[in-house]
C-alpha cells in the first residue's frame, strides 16, 4: 500500500509524485476490466477457454467501443469459478492501492457468467473474499455494484434484480458489500426505460441506483435514467451538456457524473485529446464530475495517471486536484460519518504531500 507518512517520503515532491500518493476514491471501475492480462491467460488455461492470443501485449486489442466490448466479454468468460472472482477482486484492489486508491465502489456484470452456469451467490461470495483479503493486507476498502447487461434485455434485468433482493434478504455471503445496481454494455439502440421494472425491484429492495448513460447516447437517455430508473448518479454522462436545462438540474441537485476521460479517448474514441473532454467544462459549471479509470487493465491506465493527465491537460494545480479527490468522496455511497472520515484523510494527506512545484 502507498504510504503518506511524511517521514517515509522523498522530499520535495513535485505535482505528479504528490498526485500519485494522494488518497483517492474510484466509483467507476469494472472489476472484469481491471484483470491483469497475465491473469486472463492463466484463468483461460485453467478453465479451458481458447484465447485468440496468449501474448499479453496483444490480448487487449480493440478499435471501437463495440470491439472493446467483444474483448471485455471474452475476459469475462475466463472467470470460471468462485476462486477466480476472489483472485481478480484482490488483484484489482492491490493494483489500485499502488496508485493511491483507498476506496472503490466497483462494478461487476454477471449476465454472461450466469448464462454459463455460475450463480450470483457464488460470484458475490468470491468477490467478497478477495475484497476482504485486500482490506486486511492493504488497508483499503471496496464495495460492489451489480450491473445489468443491456444486451440480455429487460427480462434478464428483472431476474437479476429479484435475485439480488432475494440474496440480500437471505443474508447471503458478501451481500452486505453489494450496495447498488447499475446498467451497462452497449447504449446504441437500447431504451433505458425498458429496464424500469428491474430498477424498481432493486430500489424496493434497498439498492442504490446508477446507470452507464451518455457515452453513446444523448441527454434524453440520461434524463430517462434519472427520472425513470431512479439513477442517483450517471456513469460517463459526456453528452449531458447538449441539454442546458438538464445540465442546470445536475448542478442544482448535485447529481454526480462518474467520468472516465482517458477511457473516452482510448475505448470510445470520442475525443482525440484530453483537452477536448467536457470534464473541465462541467466542473466549471458546478457539476459534481468525478475522475475514474473505467477499465484500467484494458486501457493501460491507473488512477494516479488519470489524475496526473487531467491535471496537465487542464492546467490544474494541487488544490484543484485535491478538490477533485474530495468531490469523489462526496459522490460515493458511503454513509455520512464514513464520508467525513475519508474526507479528513484526504485533507490531512493533502497538507503532508503538498508539492513544492
Amino acid at each position: 500500500m502507498i504510504t503518506t507518512d511524511p517521514d517515509l517520503l522523498i522530499a520535495p515532491l513535485d505535482l505528479d509524485a504528490a498526485l500519485e500518493l494522494l488518497p483517492k476514491v474510484e466509483i467507476h471501475c469494472h472489476v472484469e476490466g481491471a484483470i491483469r492480462p497475465a491473469t486472463v491467460i492463466e484463468l483461460a488455461a485453467k478453465n479451458g477457454l481458447q484465447l485468440p492470443t496468449e501474448d499479453p501485449t496483444e490480448l487487449f486489442h480493440y478499435t471501437s467501443l463495440d470491439t472493446f466490448l467483444e474483448v471485455f466479454f471474452l475476459i469475462q468468460k475466463s472467470v470460471g469459478a468462485r476462486e477466480d472472482w476472489t483472485r481478480i477482486a484482490y488483484e484489482s484492489m492491490q493494483d489500485g492501492a499502488e496508485h493511491g486508491r483507498v476506496y472503490a465502489e466497483m462494478f461487476f456484470t454477471p449476465a454472461r457468467l450466469l448464462d454459463g452456469g455460475q450463480t450470483l451467490a457464488s460470484i458475490v461470495a468470491g468477490l467478497d473474499e478477495g475484497l476482504a483479503a485486500a482490506e486486511a493486507d492493504l488497508g483499503v476498502h471496496g464495495m460492489l455494484i451489480c450491473d445489468v447487461d443491456r444486451a440480455y434485455g429487460p427480462m434478464a434485468g428483472r431476474e437479476l434484480a429479484a435475485e439480488l433482493v432475494r440474496l440480500r434478504r437471505a443474508g447471503a455471503t458478501g451481500m452486505e458489500r453489494v450496495i447498488g445496481m447499475g446498467l451497462d454494455s452497449t447504449e446504441i439502440g437500447v431504451d433505458p426505460k425498458s429496464f424500469a421494472e428491474a430498477f424498481q425491484i432493486a430500489r424496493d429492495g434497498g439498492f442504490r441506483i446508477t446507470a452507464h448513460q451518455g457515452e453513446d447516447s444523448g441527454p434524453d437517455a440520461i434524463r430517462d435514467a434519472v427520472d425513470v430508473l431512479g439513477a442517483e448518479r450517471i456513469d460517463h454522462g459526456i453528452t449531458l451538456g447538449l441539454d442546458e436545462e438538464l445540465l442546470a438540474r445536475f448542478v442544482d441537485e448535485q447529481i454526480p457524473l462518474t467520468m472516465c476521460p482517458n477511457s473516452n479517448i482510448r475505448i470510445a474514441n470520442r475525443y482525440e485529446r484530453l483537452e477536448d473532454h467536457p470534464l473541465a467544462g462541467y466542473r466549471r459549471a458546478g457539476v459534481l464530475a468525478t475522475v475514474n479509470t473505467d477499465d484500467p487493465a484494458l486501457t493501460d491506465l491507473d488512477l494516479g495517471y488519470e489524475y496526473r493527465s487531467v491535471a496537465a491537460a487542464n492546467g490544474w494545480g494541487w488544490d484543484d486536484m485535491v478538490q477533485v479527490a474530495l468531490d469523489g468522496v462526496q459522490a460515493t455511497w458511503l454513509d455520512p460519518d464514513d464520508k467525513l472520515a475519508l474526507r479528513a484523510r484526504v485533507l490531512t494527506a493533502a497538507e503532508e504531500l503538498r508539492p513544492t512545484a
